[in-house]
């Protein structure tokens, strides 16, 4: 079965988040518009992570097995599928699975430290999203329907 995904989602989730995270390199920390920036970049990371574990799901979908099962699927394991299937290579999966721990640290920590060790984390993450993005627009496009 063929899948199209649409990633345009996702594309505007990254450019958010990017653009969030300029906002907040341009600011003075010890501004109230910083930990606005901050709060907007920790979401933006959180729905960025969220929505390309939903694609991911969807691609997984096409190389067949239950859809079921696939739904069901902790992060983790979706995205040791996706390693299995090249929809990832081994370091970007260990990169994901870095960044699937820190996301659940966020939701746990309501403090400063948890802010600024996803901030740490948010160029390698970038780049990675865009690179997801990228190969599922290449591999499960309209264009690639009937190849």
């Amino acid at each position: 079965m063929y899948m199209i995904i649409n990633t345009n989602h996702l594309d505007r989730c990254i450019a958010t988040l990017e653009s969030s995270l300029n906002l907040l390199q341009a600011t003075p920390t010890d501004s109230i518009q910083y930990e606005v920036f901050r709060n907007a970049v920790v979401k933006g990371f959180e729905l960025t992570l969220e929505t390309s574990g939903k694609l991911l799901r969807r691609a997984l979908k096409s190389y067949g097995g239950s859809p079921r099962n696939i739904d069901q699927l902790f992060y983790k394991d979706l995205l040791r599928h996706a390693g299995k299937h090249g929809l990832m290579d081994i370091d970007a999966v260990e990169r994901w699975c870095a960044y699937r721990d820190n996301r659940n640290s966020t939701a746990h920590d309501y403090g400063q430290g948890f802010a600024e060790d996803t901030l740490k984390l948010l160029p390698s993450f970038i780049g990675d999203a865009r690179t997801l993005s990228s190969m599922l627009r290449e591999r499960f496009s309209e264009s690639n329907r009937d190849a």
